[in-house]
Parts: C-alpha cells; sequence; structure tokens
C-alpha cells in the first residue's frame, strides 16, 4: 500500500470521527467509564499490596535469648540468624536498652534494675522476608541453642498473606471482565458506525477495494476513541486520586504514608490507560469489521 494511500485512509478515520461525532461521544463517554472503573480497581489493588507488604515489612519479631547469655554469646547468636534464608534483617536489642523504655515508670527502682539486677534478656529484632513461612522462620529460629522464646503474631502474618492474596486475585478477575465489556462496547460502536456507511462501503467493495483498504479507516477510527477514553479515564483519576488518599489518610494515617504518591503514579497511568484504551481499540475494531467483511457488494447491504 503506498503511503499516499495509508495517510489518506488514516484522514478517513478522523473523518469519520467528526461525521459521527455524538455516537463518538457517547462511545468516549462509556468505555472512559469502563476504563475508570477497571483503573480504580487496579489502583486499588496495587496500593492494597503496597499497604500490605509495608505492613509487613514493620511486623517484625521479637526473639528473646536466655538470661544467662552474656553480651559477647548473645552477639554470636546473631550470626546464627542471619543464616537462616527467610531472615531479612537481624538488629541485637541488648536488655540495657530495654531497660530504658521503663525509666519513667519504674521511678528510684529504676537504678536498683541496673546491671545485675536488670530483669530483662537480651533479644533480636528480626524482620523475616515472605510471611507465608512465618511458622516455618520460627520453628528454626527456636531451634537454635541460646533462644528462650519468640514473640508470636502468627495470627498477623496468616491474615496479611491470605489478604493480600484476596486482593490480587479478585483485582485480576476485575480489570479482566471489565475489559472484555470495553471491548464489547467498542465493537459495537464500530458496528453502528459501519452500518450507518454500508452504502458507502457496499461500493468500495463493488469497485474492488481490497478489505484492508475498507478496514483501515474503522481501525483508525476505533483505536482513536479508545485512546481519547484513556486520556479522559486518567485525568478523572488523577483527580480524585490524590483527595481519596487524603481522605483515607484521615482514618487511617498509614494510609497517607503506605501508599503510592500521586507524583509516582500518573505517568505510568496516563501511559498505560492510553495503551489500554487503543489496544481495546484496536482488537474492538478489527474483530467488529472482519465478520462483515466477508460479504461483498449487495451482501452487505442486506445486514
Amino acid at each position: 500500500m503506498k503511503l499516499s494511500s495509508l495517510g489518506y485512509l488514516i484522514k478517513e478515520g478522523f473523518k469519520n470521527i467528526r461525521t459521527n461525532r455524538m455516537m463518538t461521544l457517547a462511545s468516549i463517554v462509556v468505555l472512559a467509564s469502563c476504563l475508570i472503573i477497571t483503573g480504580a480497581a487496579s489502583l486499588i489493588s496495587v496500593n492494597v499490596s503496597t499497604l500490605i507488604s509495608k505492613i509487613g515489612d514493620d511486623n517484625e519479631l521479637t526473639v528473646y535469648l536466655d538470661l544467662e547469655l552474656n553480651n559477647i554469646d548473645s552477639i554470636k547468636l546473631g550470626a546464627e540468624l542471619k543464616k537462616i534464608k527467610n531472615v531479612e534483617r537481624c538488629t541485637y536489642y541488648p536488655k540495657d536498652e530495654a531497660i530504658k523504655e521503663y525509666k519513667e515508670n519504674l521511678g528510684d527502682v529504676y537504678e536498683s534494675m541496673q546491671g545485675d539486677g536488670n530483669p530483662f534478656p537480651n533479644a533480636y529484632k528480626v524482620q523475616i522476608d515472605d510471611l507465608s513461612k512465618y511458622k516455618e522462620t520460627v520453628s528454626q529460629i527456636k531451634k537454635i541453642d541460646g533462644v528462650d522464646s519468640v514473640s508470636d503474631r502468627s495470627g498477623i502474618a496468616s491474615a496479611l498473606t491470605k489478604l493480600n492474596y484476596f486482593v490480587t486475585i479478585v483485582g485480576f478477575w476485575l480489570v479482566l471482565i471489565l475489559a472484555v465489556v470495553t471491548m464489547f462496547i467498542i465493537s459495537n460502536t464500530i458496528k453502528m458506525t459501519m452500518y450507518s456507511r454500508r452504502y458507502e462501503i457496499s461500493i468500495m467493495k463493488s469497485v474492488g477495494a481490497t478489505n484492508r483498504f475498507v478496514r483501515i479507516p474503522f481501525v483508525v477510527e476505533a483505536m482513536t476513541i479508545g485512546l481519547l477514553s484513556g486520556v479522559l479515564a486518567s485525568a478523572v483519576l488523577l483527580l480524585i486520586y490524590d483527595p481519596v488518599r487524603q481522605f483515607g489518610a484521615g482514618i487511617v494515617r498509614m494510609i497517607g504514608t503506605s501508599t503510592i504518591p500521586e507524583s509516582q503514579i500518573w505517568l505510568p497511568l496516563v501511559v498505560t490507560m492510553s495503551c489500554v484504551g487503543m489496544l481495546i481499540g484496536l482488537v474492538g475494531g478489527s474483530v467488529s469489521i472482519t465478520k462483515y467483511l466477508k460479504k461483498e457488494g449487495g451482501g452487505i447491504l442486506g445486514w
């Protein structure tokens, strides 16, 4: 196909948008609405996963050592903790530091609880990498000589793991279903456009126009509708993203500090929504027109 012919067909695609502007506007609004819902579901899923990951990072284990263990032996034990594969970070927490947290509450008794009078054991703050392996990791820690006990937060770890799995699965299926719905909408839009131009297409096919020649303007139209819908959906999502995030932070402070700021999502969001819109337009437009291109001249008028 010549470059001049391709340029003409692309212009025809944009001309279709202007000619059928009311139908195009309705399609953009409907498609953008579906993309907004899809984008919102994706943003919620990503932010919840980020929030869960942050909570998981802050969910440290406290490993209490035997009271008889001195500082040197306690430090050596830390090397054993670091050898466990699921241990991401291990921080020594000596008993001298632990007693300081109770200084105000202990009052005059505080001084008598220094040195050998300190009832607290040395400990380690341990951050694990994979919460789903929580119990297995705790079991390995308890087997180390010199470990007295481990703070048990298996319930929290289990709840976070299940919540993360649930959000991932629900988010995936919601996005998939909405993507199919948006493709169906744009497919029907192209069918309506083709129906309104059936006489023109019939004449083009009768004089020998190839399927590619007929198809390109409709695909260009569909992709343009998808692009405009994606840009509109991105603008709406960015407009409401920060207010919703700040509102959530007013209820739970961690939402404000542990979710993704707008400055980090606006570019990926615009690019992704625009590309998804164009892809849906490409697939929807191509699928809807292929069925009718199998017909010839007069057969098209029998729709």
